[in-house]
Order: structure tokens, then C-alpha cells, then sequence
């Protein structure tokens, strides 16, 4: 008898597009998404069960294009494949849709609040984001969960998202020299997650306050020993 496996007849990744060859609306599509997968590249410095895509197509249908988020994360998955990076995500191959999708909105909605929000449903996406900085009305960030194949609006920020082991947030900050508002990650004492760049501020503050700290004590060695020596001692000789 013949085995046979419908997935053998599927294009691999290797196969099909990677690029879609559109380009962002505005820089802050490819920032926001880079900063938390840079910033998740730390956290989870240890695990290898994870995969945080930026700007990368997910085929979800072998007679459908795939659709490109401006970020995603999947876990449970490798974190890389064969030893390799991926081309694009390939759900008959990952076997596992991701668990968040982030859209950054631009000035002109590209199916990011309908047909966008309606695939990733369909996928089984649990959370989707939806970062529009533009909004003046309503809330510049919404967090949907996936209750019953429907997506229900959260509320807060940060938002806790048990799955995952961290929040997602925004509030001003700096990254790459550009002070605006920016998604982050949370602990679960709400307490935001500290980017690459402000980890190596932090460790250059630190190691400059060593420094300063051993300056000042060998300062104070050194007029110790000239008070010792205008007393007619000499340091050399006390024991």
C-alpha cells in the first residue's frame, strides 16, 4: 500500500517567496518590532524555543500569499532551523502558528483593524497587537485575545499575557538616540524590561562609579600617607 503524505506535495520555504516587495510606510514599522525582538533576544537569552519574526511573510494557505506582520512571535518552535535562519514562517511546516502578531498602523489603515485582524484569527493567532501611533481618540495600543475565534479587547498597560511569562507596554523612552513613545516588554510586577542599549548605559554607569570609587580611595591612601609623614612617620615602616 501506498503511504501517503499531503504535506510532501506542499512548497517548501525553500520554495516559495521570501520577500514581498513592499516597502514600510514609515521607519517606525520596522523600530517598534526590532527593539522588542532585541530586547527578547536577552531575556530569553537561555531558551531556544522561541522565534520573534520582523517584517517576514507567514504562509498560513498553500493557495494563498503569505501575510507579512510587521512582527510576530511563535513559541515553542526552534529557534532555528537546521542550524540555519528561516526564509519566511511556513505553518505546515512550523506546525505551530505564532502566539502574538504586531501591527504598527500608518496613516493609511492597511487591513490592520479587517481583513489583517480576520487572518490571524482564522490562523489561531492567541494575541493580536495593534500599535497606531497616530490615533488621537482612541487608544494608540489595543491587545486582542482570541475567545471562541472571536477577538476580544483588553484593557491596561502594561497587558499581562500569561502565555508568554511577560506584559507588552507602551511609555516614552529612548532607543537609537529618538526619544517617542515605544512598545515594551513587562515583568509581572509591571516593571518595564530595559533594552540593549540602556543595559550597556547601565553597565558603563556602573563600571564608571567603580572607577570614580577606586580614584577616591586612593586619594584618601595618599593624604593619609603625607599627614603620616608630616608627623615624622614613615607608612612604609608601620606595621
Amino acid at each position: 500500500m501506498l503511504n501517503y503524505n499531503s504535506l510532501h506535495c506542499l512548497p517548501s520555504s525553500e520554495e516559495l517567496p521570501n520577500s514581498e516587495d513592499t516597502p514600510v510606510d514609515n521607519e517606525i514599522q520596522d523600530l517598534i518590532p526590532s527593539l522588542l525582538k532585541a530586547t527578547l533576544a536577552l531575556v530569553w537569552l537561555d531558551r531556544w524555543d522561541w522565534y520573534f519574526g520582523v517584517k517576514m511573510g507567514i504562509y498560513y494557505d498553500p493557495k494563498k500569499p503569505a501575510i507579512v506582520p510587521d512582527g510576530f512571535l511563535s513559541v515553542g518552535v526552534k529557534r532555528f532551523v537546521d542550524g540555519d535562519l528561516r526564509l519566511s514562517y511556513v505553518l505546515w511546516e512550523e506546525e505551530n502558528p505564532p502566539i502574538i502578531a504586531i501591527e504598527v498602523a500608518s496613516p493609511k489603515h492597511l487591513g490592520e483593524y479587517s481583513t489583517k485582524k480576520e487572518v490571524y484569527a482564522e490562523m489561531g493567532i492567541l494575541y493580536y497587537v495593534v500599535y497606531n501611533p497616530f490615533r488621537r481618540k482612541n487608544p494608540a495600543l489595543e491587545v486582542y485575545r482570541l475567545e471562541d475565534g472571536e477577538y476580544l479587547l483588553m484593557s491596561g498597560n502594561p497587558i499581562w499575557l500569561p502565555e508568554i511569562g511577560l506584559g507588552i507596554g507602551r511609555e516614552r523612552g529612548l532607543y537609537q538616540g529618538i526619544a517617542r513613545e515605544w512598545l515594551y516588554w513587562y515583568d509581572n510586577q509591571k516593571r518595564r524590561l530595559l533594552t540593549p542599549e540602556e543595559l550597556i548605559f547601565v553597565a558603563q554607569e556602573k563600571a564608571n562609579v567603580e572607577e570614580r570609587q577606586r580614584l577616591e580611595a586612593e586619594e584618601r591612601v595618599k593624604m593619609l600617607e603625607n599627614r603620616l609623614k608630616a608627623l615624622g612617620f614613615e607608612p612604609e615602616t608601620i606595621v
